[in-house]
């Protein structure tokens, strides 16, 4: 079993297409307007629009609604990423942090409310749990 994605759910397409660009630094692929796709060698952060969750069953995502999960990006310098993101984000919930279990974090809410979390392993034992690891 491979990992593929994962898909937000928005009402708005284009302004969360357009805010993940910013902050993965990729372009979208875009198969259909209300579908797009931002690959990177380690994951796929699909954005769907709330249209489609007629597809999967009635009323099994709601769009704007997530209070459980944290969408992570590993990266090579937390405190670099929070100051280029600085004109982008909204709403900052942890500014640049150590975290009890090695790593470096920075957390923020996307435009629909969706948690984010940018790290990076700093302490000896984070680093090495993270080594071989895309």
């Amino acid at each position: 079993m491979n990992f593929a994605s994962v898909r937000i759910i928005t009402d708005d397409v284009d302004r969360l297409v357009e805010f993940y660009e910013k902050v993965m630094g990729v372009s979208a692929e875009r198969p259909a307007p209300v579908f797009a796709e931002l690959v990177v060698p380690s994951c796929t952060l699909a954005i769907g629009h709330s249209q489609t969750v007629q597809l999967f069953g009635a009323g099994s995502a709601v769009a704007a609604d997530n209070h459980t999960v944290i969408i992570e990006f590993r990266v090579h310098d937390v405190d670099a990423e929070y100051e280029r993101l600085k004109p982008f984000v909204d709403e900052w919930v942890k500014e640049p942090t150590t975290m009890p279990w090695g790593n470096r974090a920075v957390l923020f809410r996307d435009p629909d409310g969706n948690l984010v979390n940018l790290f990076a392993p700093v302490t000896e034992e984070a680093i090495k749990r993270f080594s071989g690891r895309r």
